[in-house]
């Protein structure tokens, strides 16, 4: 078996703006950098806000991808990994693609793909692609057990493991976004706005909450495509007078300083694979409103780490916003019994040796 300090690896994403995976991407790059002998950082299509977020001894490269099967990229990253002695690919998402070609001109490399995707299981697509792909994979990490069995199942690899996503208590940021409300009386919802993030369910609920008439303010942090889903929302915001009560702040960074300025955090996706999100809301000592998708209800215990909905239940979530509204001390004792829960069951230690392990893999 090699030891830590032989692997030298790279996790490979396609963009850095803010998201799960891409969050995942720059922690685990910045959590290795101390323990494995290189630690690099590659983009393949697109750059983002992120960047901001990685450790500066962290090598990072941008291949400027322009489309699928891009030689000139492929010839970058093939020059990148040369003279920094690479051995080792995380490919993130769909980025597998891209780490497959590359391992048809580099068969000394190992590539570990890391499925995100928290609907895949239940998707109609057969993924024909990626199966036929995965011949090239080493091994594959998982956001929760359902993914590791679907993958065990359809693809073309034996090693894979369930790794739970984790967050570090400390980043390097810069505070730059003030939020609008009371300071005690605030909730954030982190997402991007697309589906299946669910906003109009948050923003039916909260209207029909009237928690807002006692001063109670909704901020949307996350990418706004200005697309048909968030001009739903902005006219939803807008038909019903709620523009001094819900704030729309786009793609934010400085993640652990807005959390900072909030009492509850809330995440309603119709699914999800293992949200970062919740243990970001969970270091930052919030209660917690989730629906119970994916791995949300191992994390979120209702009414004893926050409060568990059902997918889609205006009703349910109505209820939710009622009782942080109206119940302060309830609300302390959650917010403090879901930091506990996620400071010694998602400590960034135990995953980046879960993940190291997994690298030496093939040596053994």
């Amino acid at each position: 078996m090699a030891s830590p300090k032989e692997i030298r690896v790279i996790q490979l994403i396609d963009s850095l703006e803010p998201g799960g995976a891409e969050r995942m991407a720059v922690t685990i790059a910045n959590g290795l950098l101390e323990k494995v002998g290189f630690s690099g950082l590659v983009t393949t299509r697109l750059e983002g806000g992120l960047k901001t977020t990685m450790n500066e001894k962290v090598e990072y490269a941008f291949l400027n991808k322009k489309k699928v099967i891009d030689i000139k990229a492929i010839i970058r990253l093939r020059d990148y990994i040369k003279a920094n002695k690479v051995n080792t690919v995380h490919a993130h998402g769909s980025s597998y693609f891209f780490a497959a070609l590359l391992k048809m001109t580099m068969p000394s490399l190992q590539i570990f793909w890391h499925d995100h995707f928290g609907n895949r299981v239940h998707a109609k697509n057969n993924y024909f692609l990626l199966r036929i792909l995965s011949v090239f994979f080493s091994g594959v990490f998982t956001v929760n057990e359902a993914l590791k069995n679907w993958a065990l199942k359809k693809l073309r690899v034996k090693y894979v493991v369930f790794l739970s996503n984790f967050t570090s208590a400390s980043a390097d940021e810069i505070p730059v976004t003030i939020l609008k409300g009371t300071p005690d009386k605030r909730i954030v919802f982190l997402a991007n706005l697309h589906h299946p993030k669910n906003h109009i369910l948050a923003l039916q609920s909260f209207l029909a909450s009237q928690i807002a008439n006692e001063g109670w303010t909704l901020h949307l942090i996350g990418k706004d495509k200005q697309d048909d889903y968030s001009n739903e929302l902005k006219g939803f915001i807008s038909r019903n007078n709620l523009n001094e009560s819900v704030f729309i702040y786009g793609s934010c960074t400085d993640v652990k300083s807005i959390l900072k300025q909030v009492k509850v955090g809330i995440l309603v996706s119709s699914y999800e694979g293992f949200p970062v999100t919740l243990l970001e809301y969970g270091m930052a000592e919030l209660t917690v409103i989730s629906t119970d998708v994916g791995y949300c209800s191992t994390i979120i215990q209702n009414e004893v780490t926050g409060y568990l909905i059902a997918s889609d239940n205006e009703a349910q979530l109505q209820s939710a916003f009622i009782k942080v509204a109206n119940e302060s001390h309830k609300n302390a004792t959650l917010a403090k019994n879901l930091n506990t829960f996620v400071k010694i069951n998602y400590s960034p230690e135990k995953v980046i040796q879960k993940i190291i392990a997994a690298y030496q893999k093939k040596y053994e």
